[in-house]
């Protein structure tokens, strides 16, 4: 007798005890339907425990990019301009539109695994959006760099410009990174570096230039390098790259009961003194010897768009909770609006907001939902130094001492003075006793 072998696609026999059923027949059918999971997928649905703490955070204003907004009402204004956008990339690189659909043609089925739920335009309908779309970005990018790209009467830059980068920032409103840089590179842009060296720029180099400059942070030459040796998904993607640290070994995770550790306020009642980290990575929180480096960090009116779909994204996508991390360390070291204005004073944080009390309602809000893995903190071992410092007595007692009886220079005389007098006292006492002896 024949016997049907594993992975045959031979059909099941019937179930004579039990005929098949309409119901039964459609649901295989369903199920036959089914495409694979794909393993390139990248981009996603925020998850609605997330939106529905803030709908506008994940929701784009004013452009769509990508098949996720495709089509809103709210979005149709901007259309007309990314059209103009993709006539000026044709004319800037001299590449025909037939040559252009059949490149994104050619990758479609790619381009579309890369999401992760079923995009129900047909073929001829993707190709157009993601056409449009990447041409839109990669323009938007090169007349950042290149202003003399720029058409004196573009409505783009002079009206909307700052929406439309909060927008890019959102997961559900991106590309995957290889079929912006598929056709980035029909580009002959040329970029000197300095007077002897010129090389042609890439939108990787590009990209990085513009969001450290967004990011307000310097110096992540080593992250470019680490970004470039390794797959870029979308700018959520890149963005989060630029942010971890170069080793997550720099500082050792650990596993916690509960992550607590003091406020900025309570760390300075206890003696620890603030420096701002000589480093711009986010995670270079050292504390040695009673002072605590935070790198620095900026808190403007997009921080919370940006760090909210960074931290989606993790949770969606990534192994590593590390946003997340950062973001909890952070909820625990600002409480109030006094821990802000703390972390101002010393230059830690430039708070744009203006108010301490947003800056740490924002910072609060960030860390509701954040996941945290107790096994894995990246910041426990931080954590377990500044609660084991701030329960010292001597710590505190000598603290104390400083900030109420030395904390200015007329405090500090007149507590001498006392003492000189104290002693001047017990002289003269000491001396009588000798004398009437």
């Amino acid at each position: 007798m024949k016997r049907k072998t594993k992975g045959s696609n031979e059909a099941a026999p019937h179930d004579t005890e039990n005929p098949p059923t309409p119901l039964a027949t459609l649901m295989k059918e369903e199920l036959n339907r089914l495409s694979p999971l794909s393993s390139s997928c990248c981009i996603y649905r925020v998850p609605t425990r997330l939106r529905d703490v803030k709908e506008k955070a994940y929701s784009p204003r004013v452009v769509s990019i990508g098949p996720f907004h495709h089509g809103q009402k709210a979005l149709k204004a901007m259309e007309e301009h990314q059209m103009r956008y993709l006539q000026d990339f044709l004319r800037r690189t001299n590449v025909s539109m037939e040559d252009l659909v059949k490149r994104i043609s050619d990758q479609e089925a790619r381009v579309r695994s890369c999401y992760a739920e079923t995009i129900k335009f047909s073929v001829d309908e993707f190709v157009r959006i993601i056409l449009v779309d990447a041409t839109f970005v990669i323009e938007i990018f090169l007349k950042i760099r290149f202003p003399e790209f720029l058409d004196e009467n573009d409505r783009v830059f002079k009206r909307t410009f700052q929406e439309i980068w909060s927008d890019l920032c959102m997961l559900e409103n991106q590309l995957p990174f290889f079929i912006l840089e598929d056709l980035f590179d029909l580009h002959e842009t040329q970029v000197s570096f300095n007077s002897d060296h010129t090389e042609r720029l890439s939108l990787i180099t590009l990209s990085h230039l513009y969001f450290e400059k967004l990011m307000k942070i310097e110096g992540t030459e080593g992250s470019l390098q680490r970004i470039c040796s390794s797959k870029v998904e979308h700018f959520v993607d890149l963005r989060r790259k630029l942010y971890l640290p170069c080793s997550f070994e720099s500082q050792a995770g650990g596993q916690l009961q509960t992550v607590t550790t003091p406020s900025i306020t309570e760390l300075q009642t206890a003696g620890v003194k603030f420096n701002v980290a000589s480093t711009p990575n986010l995670f270079d929180i050292r504390f040695a010897d009673g002072t605590l480096e935070i790198p620095r960090f900026n808190i403007g009116p997009q921080t919370e768009v940006r760090i909210r779909n960074l931290i989606a994204f993790e949770q969606c996508h990534c192994k590593d909770n590390l946003i997340n991390d950062y973001v909890v360390i952070m909820d625990r070291f600002v409480n109030t609006a006094k821990d802000v204005e703390l972390l101002v004073k010393y230059g830690i944080v430039e708070n744009m907001l203006g108010d301490g009390n947003a800056a740490s309602t924002m910072i609060n809000n960030l860390a509701d939902w954040a996941t945290l893995n107790y096994n894995d903190f990246y910041f426990a071992a931080l954590c377990e130094e500044l609660t084991k410092y701030c329960s010292s007595t001597w710590h505190r007692r000598k603290a104390n001492l400083r900030q109420n009886y030395f904390n200015t220079p007329w405090a500090a005389i007149s507590v001498a003075a006392a003492v000189f007098l104290l002693v001047l006292t017990v002289i003269q006492t000491v001396c009588s006793i000798i004398s009437v002896s």
